[in-house]
């Protein structure tokens, strides 16, 4: 069935394209919603799709855009790229409605491009009230009557770690250079995205960072800081 995925250039939804293209068609979307991170990501994403052993089954990128600045305070953390710090638990790294935007755009996506499944990277222990079972369920059934076309909405990692993502990217061959899991990536990381460089001081990092440790597998991230690394 032909699929779209939400790209963020994060690492989990990178290898979740390159698993979906396994075995069909995938139109990958990014949205924008004007977060400071967002000019890096849309940068290492198109240097991931030129390189990552996409099979030929992945249809160009899909950019759409949901402005959330006049939602979000111009002090908001995501706003002004001030990201939490290091070990920042994961409940308080939160978006509220950041699901809602990514899914609600995206599908109105897919009822024009007439396809019926769309794909996002949630994995397992997601603290977020936008990443549970019940939540895309009732996302899918509303956007279905909304937009009068039967839509199906998963999480194929909705019950798998990082680190196990991380070894499956490596058994499919996904280049995790050029992916980003960064909330405050360095300039260079969009004037040449040859390689992500990451902060190496916000939550995500760590999180990205722990997980390869975890899963056994040398990371290839170029930190700015290695101050936090293990």
């Amino acid at each position: 069935m032909p699929t779209a995925v939400l790209l963020s250039g994060g690492l989990d939804s990178a290898v979740l394209l390159a698993d979906e293209a396994r075995s069909s068609d995938v139109h990958p979307v990014y949205v924008s919603a004007g977060l400071a991170w967002e000019a890096a990501e849309r940068a290492i994403v198109s240097a991931f799709l030129a390189r990552a052993p996409l099979d030929g089954r992945v249809r160009p990128l899909v950019s759409l855009g949901v402005d959330m600045r006049d939602v979000y305070a111009a002090t908001h953390w995501a706003v002004e790229g001030r990201p939490p710090a290091y070990h920042t638990p994961d409940e308080d790294v939160y978006l509220p409605g950041r699901n809602v935007i990514l899914l609600g755009k995206a599908a109105v996506y897919c009822a024009a491009a007439k396809l019926d499944r769309l794909v996002i990277g949630t994995l397992a222990h997601n603290p977020f009230p936008d990443a549970t079972p019940e939540f895309r369920a009732a996302m899918a059934r509303a956007l279905s009557l909304g937009l009068d076309r039967p839509l199906q909405i998963d999480a194929p990692y909705a019950n798998t770690e990082k680190a196990e993502v991380i070894r499956r990217g490596a058994a499919l061959g996904v280049p995790f250079e050029l992916t980003l899991s960064c909330m405050n990536p360095p300039q260079s990381a969009v004037v040449s995205p040859q390689s992500a460089l990451h902060c190496g001081e916000c939550s995500k990092c760590r999180e990205r960072h722990d997980a390869f440790v975890e899963a056994g597998i040398a990371d290839p991230t170029a930190y700015a800081s290695t101050t936090h690394l293990r």
